[in-house]
């Protein structure tokens, strides 16, 4: 079964133009209707104006499609959780169903690269959850970054994770993870973890050159590009971190797991925080398309 692309998207990559991925879980499972469809339409604005073409990625009635229009996008936003959301292993049964997907970051991965979109913008990947050394609770995120040749642009991984457990996952899947302007794994809703990474780029050209490398040398599998929340939108980090704290003990109490943790999490965080954390995301999201697509550009004219 073929994806479906989308005119524009498949233009500009004919054309050898830049494109930036996205990713409709947000749309559908990370804001409340209208905020998730306005920001949707927002963020690929954003990659307009850098000189880049949005592809929305998400299964529109069980057909991969890369390049949503905006009806499409408004739909996923006003059925919101009934959506399912789509990683590695929902794939297959979304298609044979003629259903819709909301693809995470993984299933974005995935569609992307089968349609040579090398560059993804998001708000913050998914990683090792806290207490994963009993529960065994790792998202396909990580796993997906280990293979699939796509460059991922977040705001660091969710801080409703383990950042440390995060990284060591990442070390040893070979992933390489590249502070864009920051010496230390940001945390998602702020700036810093403190937790120190390896490496550092300071522009969109930089990484490009770095990308063109590894493509040249037939390396597999994606690069993680980390880019901090603007100062003037991070959060307090004891505000946050007290507020994370309290969203996971009322999961815990519930009973809630797997892909059920992070869309929960986020609205109960979102509701203590009294909406900040909300426009925090929204903003960190637009901070990413935009290092996306000075990447994506800055790629193009290096002919991929």
């Amino acid at each position: 079964m073929n994806i479906k692309i989308s005119p524009e998207v498949q233009q500009a990559l004919d054309q050898g133009r830049a494109v930036v991925a996205l990713e409709s879980t947000i749309i559908s499972h990370g804001m409340p209707y209208p905020k998730n469809v306005e920001t949707a339409l927002r963020v690929e604005e954003e990659v307009r104006k850098c000189g880049a073409v949005p592809a929305t990625i998400a299964i529109i009635n069980g057909v991969p499609t890369v390049g949503c229009n905006k009806d499409e996008i408004e739909h996923l936003g006003r059925a919101g959780l009934s959506v399912t959301k789509v990683s590695r292993r929902d794939i297959p049964v979304v298609v044979s169903k003629g259903a819709n997907g909301a693809t995470t970051v993984a299933g974005t991965m995935i569609f992307a690269d089968m349609a040579g979109v090398k560059v993804f913008a998001t708000g913050g990947i998914g990683g090792v959850h806290r207490g994963a050394e009993t529960t065994m609770d790792i998202s396909a995120d990580l796993e997906e970054l280990a293979k699939t040749d796509v460059t991922v642009v977040c705001a660091g991984a969710k801080s409703i994770l383990d950042l440390n457990l995060t990284m060591e996952y990442l070390e040893t899947k070979g992933v390489a993870v590249v502070g864009f302007g920051t010496d230390e794994l940001p945390a998602f809703f702020t700036r810093k973890s403190g937790i120190k990474l390896g490496i550092r780029m300071d522009s969109a050209e930089e990484v490009a050159r770095a990308l063109k490398a590894k493509n040249d040398l037939g390396l597999t599998g994606g690069m993680l590009v980390v880019n901090p929340i603007p100062e003037e939108y991070s959060m307090d980090e004891d505000v946050i971190n007290t507020a994370i704290d309290k969203a996971i003990i009322e999961a815990d109490d519930r009973g809630i797991k797997g892909k059920d943790v992070t869309p929960f999490l986020l609205d109960k965080i979102q509701r203590i925080t009294g909406g900040d954390s909300l426009a925090s995301n929204i903003e960190l999201v637009l901070n990413n398309a935009r290092v996306a697509s000075q990447i994506a550009v800055e790629l193009s004219k290096l002919g991929r």
